[in-house]
């Protein structure tokens, strides 16, 4: 269950969010309130990528996160700049449990530096705070 300090270690720093049980699928719900879950689904899809251990999977998987986040006009495309880009395209040729980093890394600030701030400043994060600020008060009066 979610708890109010975990809730509340969320404001600490981006990597308690990010790292926490249910903060990647709680802020991923935020992000699609301002349609912009592609960097937090990105973010995640490179963390279960890098647990692959079988070739073959790694290349097809390598295949669709780049159809669906890295080449031009992909569907969920992230916005990297063109050297990751390319230097990605070429990866895919051979692809490692690292091809992925930089752009990885790119997402992560992004998301730090913009969304996250956003993130606890809204409503949506204040109301489950509050919600649960609320809960944790009628348990302990009974």
């Amino acid at each position: 269950r979610l708890s109010l300090e975990e809730v509340l270690q969320w404001s600490q720093s981006f990597e308690k969010l990010i790292t926490s049980k249910y903060g990647p699928m709680i802020y991923q719900t935020y992000l699609e309130t301002e349609h912009s879950e592609e960097n937090i689904k990105f973010w995640l899809a490179c963390e279960a990528y890098k647990k692959i251990t079988s070739q073959r999977k790694r290349i097809s998987v390598a295949r669709k996160l780049f159809t669906n986040y890295i080449e031009s006009q992909a569907p969920n495309e992230i916005n990297i700049d063109s050297p990751v880009r390319k230097t990605i395209t070429r990866n895919l040729q051979e692809p490692t449990e690292s091809c992925f980093d930089e752009a990885q890394r790119v997402i992560y600030m992004h998301m730090e530096r913009d969304s996250y701030p956003r993130f606890l400043e809204s409503k949506f994060y204040q109301k489950l705070k509050q919600s649960l600020q609320t809960n944790s008060n009628n348990s302990t009066v009974n």
